[in-house]
């Protein structure tokens, strides 16, 4: 195959909202709070599924342990999960304050390092993101500020934009407020603690665990008045993050016209689409799935319409 269209699980969230079901897919109940689409996921207790064609459905683990190679290139060890984990956020409701363990302490804490990417696809008049801290704050003034339910008070908050772009990384206190739907890129990583979650109850009618030791342990307390990347709506592709663990890039291409995103035998690429129809040769590329570009295989995007996506790649 030249691409790989993965099915979305989706995923019941106390902060969620029913956009997916207003601009993805018409058969999720309206009334149910879905916070999260996992695109693409390898992970034992979450697997994506591909339609291989002609009735034929394969997780992407099974994908990979026939077609390793094909797929990721030669970097492929048999036994290695996919790296990347892709989701949609909507963000009806604000979600906890967080922070993912950084890699030097997520083995010591038992879990696993998470950068991650934010990409603003939409969102409400007053919308807003939670980056680091907004002065010089110390592990005990912290500390003090959750005991005294006033933690918000120290963290940094922006406006959020529609086509913003933030990359989180480990180590970082962040939340996404109330009012946006965000398409994440991250690392393979499902590792996040609760420093603070505004006193609300969660979908059991109990209020969520927190992990405030863990938290504690994990935040970087000299991350001050970070900034989101404010990216361009003209045609052509820009990068809008680059670290060690991913590139993200963004496609703006034109009603008919074509773009070259690989050669074959380059490197593996994710494909996830926000706007607009395209095709990657019979397989059309609809807002709201990802898809896989194997190593393989070469890439061309045509237009029908004017479209943007998200590119992943060097993972």
């Amino acid at each position: 195959m030249s691409i790989f269209k993965f099915e979305p699980i989706y995923k019941k969230r106390v902060w969620g909202g029913n956009q997916f079901s207003e601009l993805f897919d018409p058969k999720i109940k309206k009334n149910e709070k879905f916070g999260e689409s996992w695109n693409i996921v390898d992970r034992d207790e979450d697997q994506s599924i591909c339609h291989l064609g002609h009735g034929e459905k394969s997780s992407i683990r099974k994908i990979l342990e026939k077609r390793g190679f094909e797929i990721m290139g030669q970097k492929w060890e048999k036994g290695m999960r996919f790296p990347i984990l892709i989701k949609w956020l909507d963000c009806r409701e604000r979600l906890s304050l967080q922070v993912h363990p950084p890699a030097k302490l997520a083995e010591k804490l038992g879990s696993e390092p998470k950068t991650e990417n934010w990409y603003v696809v939409r969102c409400s008049e007053d919308s807003g993101l939670f980056l680091g801290f907004n002065q010089r704050t110390s592990k005990n003034e912290l500390q003090r500020a959750l005991e005294n339910s006033r933690a918000e008070s120290l963290c940094h908050r922006i406006k959020s934009c529609p086509n913003d772009s933030v990359l989180v990384e480990s180590g970082r206190i962040h939340a996404i407020d109330a009012g946006n739907l965000i398409l994440e890129i991250q690392q393979n990583s499902d590792s996040t603690y609760r420093v603070y979650d505004w006193g609300r109850i969660g979908l059991d009618g109990r209020p969520r665990d927190l992990h405030v030791k863990e938290s504690l342990e994990s935040i970087k307390f000299n991350d001050i008045k970070p900034s989101s990347i404010k990216t361009s709506n003209e045609y052509g592709v820009t990068t809008i993050a680059d670290c060690k663990h991913f590139r993200i890039r963004r496609l703006n291409l034109k009603k008919n016209s074509h773009y070259k995103i690989k050669d074959p035998s380059i490197e593996c690429a994710i494909l996830s689409p926000f706007l607009g129809k395209s095709f990657c040769g019979n397989q059309l590329l609809e807002p709201g799935i990802s898809y896989i570009s194997p190593y393989k295989s070469a890439c061309k995007i045509a237009s029908h319409e004017d479209c943007c996506m998200l590119i992943t790649d060097r993972f």
